[in-house]
């Protein structure tokens, strides 16, 4: 699954420079979705591969520290560029004759660098949070990686400050992404329903419907084992929950965005050919 997961982002990554026709806004930050997925399951699963094959759950304080940063700052963009992604789709639908004028190549590059930067201030936030847990030696997470979640419950003993925490950084830093695409796809639908013909209406939601689908993957995998962590007391059903959004999302990606988008196909084929 993990090497399904890097070769097919890899795939669309290198599909999409090759092909000048494709070198748009939405591909951009396709990519941009793709590079994330790749670092997002490379900062858990390989880890966990070596912890299989050589038998050993152990990791050190930083490496688990290390191990939380990078998939929190991953984990974070790649929901924040599906909302960059969202609002891309609102600009291309609701205000099409302005969509490369809005949509230029400095505000592609801002909007990546921005999600970049929240994203690494949102792994930075939870370091601080878990620094406060002195005792490291004697920890048991009960999942395959260092789960921010699980990591923030033994970092604050006190229930209720630990659910306080939980929400309150849950809120800003997925709240407002989650507001943004529900926003977007709001003033999206309202834009198509007042289409003259229905053909309009289909090829327009048709646009939308990978994301969509890639939006319901992540962040109802994602918040849910985030959030419910809170009053959940089965770390198996937690950790298999994890696998959904840790693995399977990021492999699932790449075929959710390629298979109903011709133009992904086209160019996959032609630099398969010209690789071949």
């Amino acid at each position: 699954m993990y090497l399904v997961t890097m070769l097919g982002n890899l795939l669309i990554i290198l599909a999409v420079t090759s092909d000048p026709h494709l070198h748009t806004p939405m591909y951009f930050f396709l990519c941009s979705l793709s590079l994330t997925d790749m670092g997002f399951i490379s900062s858990s699963i390989p880890k966990m591969i070596v912890n299989i094959q050589t038998h050993n759950r152990f990791i050190s304080y930083a490496g688990c520290l290390t191990q939380m940063s990078f998939f929190i700052l991953f984990g974070c963009m790649d929901g924040i560029v599906l909302t960059v992604m969202a609002y891309d789709r609102f600009v291309a639908i609701c205000h099409p004759l302005h969509y490369m004028v809005i949509m230029n190549s400095h505000l592609c590059c801002n909007l990546v660098l921005v999600s970049f930067l929240v994203s690494l201030l949102d792994s930075q936030v939870h370091n601080l949070i878990v620094l406060q847990l002195t005792c490291f030696k004697t920890v048991e997470i009960s999942n395959f990686f260092c789960d921010p979640s699980i990591l923030l419950k033994l970092a604050y003993s006190d229930y209720l400050t630990h659910n306080l925490i939980m929400y309150f950084v849950g809120a800003i830093f997925a709240g407002i992404p989650v507001s943004g695409i529900f926003f977007s796809y709001y003033k999206i639908i309202s834009s198509i329903l007042r289409f003259p013909s229905s053909g309009g209406r289909s090829k327009a939601f048709s646009t939308c419907g990978s994301h969509l689908a890639g939006i319901c993957l992540f962040y109802g995998t994602g918040l849910g084992v985030y959030f419910s962590s809170a009053v959940s007391h089965s770390p198996r059903k937690d950790a298999v929950a994890s696998v959904l959004y840790t693995v399977v999302t990021p492999m699932l990606n790449p075929f959710i965005y390629s298979l109903q988008n011709s133009d992904i196909q086209r160019a996959m084929r032609r630099f398969l050919r010209k690789s071949v």
